[in-house]
C-alpha cells in the first residue's frame, strides 16, 4: 500500500520543503507503507511521476491525500482528476482519493496551541 500526500506546489522552496517534512513524519509513523509526496503544479515531482514510483516500489493500492485545508477546486477536482488520469497507466492498481483535511477538532487544538491559548 502507498500513500501520496499532494500539496499545491510553490515557487517558494521553503513551502515545498514542508511537504517533505510531513512525508518523513508519516514514514516514521507508518514504516509499513510506501509514503511519497507530490506537487499538483509549479514544481516536481508531479502526481504521475509519484504514482509511477509507488507502483515501481510494489504498491498495488494507492491512496492520494490532497494536503489542503478546504475542499476547493484543487482538492475536489484537480488533484483527483490528475490522479485518475495517471492511474490509467496502471490498470491493476486500486486508487483511493481522500477528503482534504477540512474541519477537525485536532486542527482546532493545534491552532489554539500555536496561538498560546
Amino acid at each position: 500500500k502507498a500513500l501520496i500526500i499532494v500539496d499545491h506546489g510553490s515557487r517558494f522552496h521553503g513551502a515545498n520543503d514542508m511537504l517533505w517534512d510531513v512525508v518523513e513524519m508519516l514514514r516514521k509513523l507508518r514504516p509499513d507503507l510506501v509514503i511519497e509526496g507530490a506537487h499538483m503544479e509549479l514544481c516536481e515531482p508531479d502526481i504521475p511521476t509519484v504514482i509511477d514510483a509507488c507502483v515501481q516500489a510494489g504498491a498495488t493500492e494507492i491512496t492520494v491525500h490532497p494536503y489542503m485545508l478546504a475542499p476547493g477546486r484543487h482538492a475536489t477536482s484537480d488533484i483527483p482528476g490528475m490522479a485518475k488520469e495517471a492511474i490509467q497507466n496502471h490498470p491493476n492498481v486500486k486508487l483511493t482519493i481522500t477528503n482534504c483535511l477540512g474541519v477537525d477538532d485536532r486542527i482546532g487544538e493545534l491552532v489554539l496551541e500555536r496561538a498560546g491559548l
